[in-house]
């Protein structure tokens, strides 16, 4: 760049006023010139170190937002883990109470399952009151003695407890000082009462081992160390570099110091559990007595930070030199006016080495920067303009700024270059395509180069906003997409701020509440309620925001056409910026319709069962009736079949007369069980039964009608109890009836099969298979309905077409089914499948 001749200055030079002369001037100069660099200076090294202290708390807060984030991943997976675990051994003990044996195959299987799934534990074991293992998945410590003081105090039963660091490998050896220091494990605990009286206790030991590894390998860096310590700050166990043995106390840490028990979360910088500084976070497991510790040594933390005073104080240091050589250069050029034209042409020398350094530093920058003549023609840029045109930067010199955006915005970027006198930053924001042909957007800034005065150019920079303004789009997408959905939802919805003042409503709240938007928003929530039902809703809003859990709840509110409807609230936090809650949303869903249907629904029902019940005491009526003249009928019959034995024709006329009359006594008496069943004040007693006795003591009831008609019985039956609570009587007659079914239909010397086991579910099953005619697959749910019977059997052998309809009734009534399918190779096969219950005894026959 030439520097423009200065005939004032040589005029000056003549005048012989000694203030203005060649003595004062060139000295004023001087002055001016070292202010100006030393100002220089100053404005460098401040700007150095305001980027410092940047640098610094930026290292600072990434390194300290890390361990907060590792300790919550650390905590929930603790957490997880253990919850697991308690869920399986939950899962175990109610195999035990239901009667399931420690050591049977079923349990074998599920504490074999359960080690797979959970491979973090070191074993599960069953151990009794006796302190012997009853069950475990190690089948060597069977019968071995288990040292329980070791593993602290029982759990009340039907709750788990976790216990604290226990030594050893498994149960037999726990405490052992043998173990090496470190091997160990947390015990959970559950007690649980089985039918045979003894209390049992499932143990689950947690190898502690397998969330410091996960640890280790997650955190994969030599400088960050964490740790899980107890709630009383033991040390349970830690990753490697951690001095504290196993069992330390570490009271002195700051979570139990300072945060803990008012904050379960926290982090700090300073003493930690190595020697040196570090930067640390905790958390509280959110179910345990757990805390988990991450942290990193502070000087690793910053390493990436002294790096850059480095460099930066290597850049101040150039940008120094660089200000004292304009500088000395400066004064050089004052010293010596004689030699104005030579002085001129070193500075010239001068400032094109500065250009070149200037260069150098430009060409590093990720922004374009770019230099113009007065007239906006390009005369400089550096390196970035390559990256983003593909072109050398020298061949775009002399072109105007504003040919290279699109046309649309070339007038907008030409005013940024014009000479209207003023010397303010002018920015704009334009649209130009990189060298793959892409549009990009990018903040382009230019400010004038002043020169006596006027314009002598201007110096600019584009800054690449393409990503910035594409998240913003999708922000603004996506704000009225969710604007557009609750405005548009058809159930009522509102917003509140945590003061209770309405943010937002939409058009649905409007209509409902027949209340405006203008008329609501920053406006206290429930103003027009009463004081009795603005406590209940704000008692679930204090629900909510201590729990943070969604809360539903039902309420009635005035509509806007005055009615009052029944309508279901759904409350939710709306997290804020910082992540905590900045509102709450309210759904509001109108029930109204569903609670009218429902008493409909409730008041039909309670008519059904009047018209049924009136029905069944008819029918029971009805028959009570009918039994007296059978009995009357059947006793003649019998006198007549009694004393007509010497008249042949005479005997078998009563022997008919008594044969029918049976039927008839029969029929009545299911009519009767009919009814006695569908009586809406009846009950079934419920027992907890072994049902294989009451099958023996069946069979031996049928043994005579077995021997008569050459039929077998094969009974196959579980070792262990099969126990269900049941009806002992109802269920007898459901068995009854089914083997009875069986033998009518059997071919004589054919064999039965009747057999039992509890099912996946943990159901008691019991089943009848015969060898008879089968039932067409069509009438296979028709033959438990009342007074139907299978086309294969409607021969005078299948009775009334009650029995199968009782036994529904009855299988029903305690909770279980009832089914008939075909077997493949020929015959029927029912099965009556009973729920596992818990403790009640009695329940209402209520059909």
């Amino acid at each position: 760049m030439a520097t423009a001749p200065r005939p004032a200055i040589e005029a000056d030079s003549m005048t012989p006023n000694p203030g203005s002369g060649p003595a004062g001037r060139p000295a004023s100069l001087r002055r001016a010139v070292l202010g100006v660099g030393g100002a220089l200076a100053l404005v460098v090294w401040s700007a150095l170190a305001v980027m410092l202290w940047y640098g610094h708390g930026h290292e600072i807060e990434t390194a300290t937002e890390r361990n907060v984030l590792l300790s919550r991943v650390f905590a929930d997976g603790v957490t997880r883990n253990i919850e697991s675990t308690a869920q399986a051994t939950a899962s175990l003990a109610a195999s035990l109470a239901r009667g399931v044996a420690p050591d049977s195959p079923e349990m074998r299987g599920s504490l074999s399952q359960l080690l797979n799934n959970l491979p973090f534990l070191r074993g599960v074991g069953i151990v009794d009151a006796q302190a012997v293992v009853r069950g475990s998945t190690d089948r060597d410590q069977l019968g071995q003695q288990v040292p329980m003081a070791a593993l602290g105090p029982l759990p009340v039963q039907e709750r788990d407890a976790l216990g604290g660091f226990v030594p050893g490998r498994g149960l037999v050896d726990a405490g052992s000082a043998s173990v090496p220091a470190g091997v160990g494990f947390l015990p959970l605990w559950r007690v649980v009462q089985p039918p045979s009286g003894e209390p049992l206790a499932v143990i689950a030991l947690i190898n502690v081992q397998a969330f410091i590894n996960t640890q280790q390998a997650t955190l994969d860096d030599p400088t960050a160390a964490a740790a899980l310590l107890d709630y009383r700050s033991r040390l349970i166990a830690a990753t490697s570099g951690v001095p504290h043995p196993v069992g330390a106390d570490l009271t002195g840490l700051p979570p139990f110091t300072q945060f803990l028990p008012q904050r379960e979360f926290g982090h700090w910088a300073g003493n930690g559990l190595r020697p040196e500084a570090q930067m640390a976070a905790f958390r509280v497991s959110a179910t345990r007595p757990l805390v988990v510790l991450v942290e990193r040594d502070r000087q690793a933390a910053l390493a990436g930070w002294r790096q850059l005073v480095i460099w930066l104080i290597a850049a101040g240091l150039a940008a120094t030199a660089v200000i004292a050589l304009l500088t000395w250069l400066s004064l050089r050029s004052l010293s010596a006016r004689e030699s104005a034209r030579a002085e001129r042409d070193a500075a010239q020398r001068a400032v094109a080495h500065r250009e070149r350094e200037l260069s150098i530093t430009l060409r590093s920058l990720q922004e374009v920067v770019f230099r113009t003549d007065v007239q906006g023609r390009l005369t400089f840029a550096n390196a970035r303009w390559a990256d983003l045109t593909g072109a050398d930067p020298a061949q775009a010199r002399g072109r105007p700024v504003w040919h290279l955006v699109v046309p649309e915005q070339r007038d907008e970027v030409r005013a940024l270059f014009a000479d209207d006198g003023g010397t303010a930053l002018r920015q704009t924001q334009a649209c130009m395509r990189d060298a793959q042909g892409h549009l990009r957007s990018f903040d382009i800034a230019v400010m004038p180069l002043m020169q006596a005065g006027r314009p002598a150019g201007f110096a600019g920079s584009a800054k690449d906003v393409t990503e910035r303004n594409t998240a913003q789009e999708r922000l603004r997408t996506q704000l009225a997409f969710t604007e557009a959905l609750m405005d548009n939802s058809p159930l009522p919805m509102s917003v509140v701020d945590l003061a209770g003042r309405y943010l937002r409503v939409n058009r649905s709240w409007e209509s409902f509440m027949g209340r405006q938007r203008a008329q609501v928003i920053g406006q206290p929530v429930g103003s027009h309620l009463s004081k009795a039902e603005r406590a209940v809703h704000e008692a679930q809003d204090q629900a909510l925001l201590a729990t943070g859990q969604p809360q539903r709840y039902e309420s009635s509110l005035l509509h806007a056409d005055g009615s009052l409807r029944d309508v279901l609230i759904s409350k939710v936090l709306l997290p804020g910026a910082t992540g905590q809650p900045a509102g709450v949303l309210s759904v509001l869903t109108d029930v109204t319709d569903f609670r009218i249907a429902e008493r409909a629904t409730r008041e039909a029902r309670d008519a059904a069962e009047e018209t049924s019940r009136a029905k069944s005491e008819f029918v029971a009526n009805i028959s009570h009736e009918l039994r007296t003249p059978l009995q009357s009928i059947i006793g003649f019959s019998e006198l007549g079949m009694h004393r007509g034995k010497a008249h042949e024709r005479l005997a078998g006329m009563f022997s008919d007369i008594h044969a029918a009359g049976e039927r008839m006594f029969n029929l009545v008496n299911d009519l009767l069980d009919v009814s006695k069943i569908e009586s809406t004040v009846g009950t079934i007693h419920l027992e907890r039964v072994d049902l294989r006795g009451l099958v023996r003591g069946l069979l031996r009831e049928f043994e005579p009608m077995l021997l008569s008609r050459g039929l077998a019985v094969d009974l196959a039956l579980p070792e262990y109890p099969l126990t269900a609570k049941v009806d002992p009587l109802r269920m007898q007659q459901v068995l009854r009836n089914v083997l009875a079914n069986a033998l009518k239909f059997s071919p004589a010397g054919s064999h039965i099969l009747m057999a039992g086991e509890v099912n996946e579910a943990g159901e008691p099953h019991l089943w009848v298979r015969d060898r008879g005619p089968g039932i067409p697959p069509a009438e296979l749910e028709a033959v438990f309905d009342p007074f139907v019977q299978s086309t294969r059997t409607k021969d005078g052998s299948g009775g009334t077409g009650l029995g199968l309809a009782i036994c529904r009734k009855i299988v029903e009534a305690h909770g279980g089914r009832i089914q008939a399918e075909n077997a493949p190779d020929g015959g029927a096969v029912f099965h009556v499948v009973l729920p596992a219950r818990g403790n009640t005894e009695t329940l209402p026959m209520d059909l």
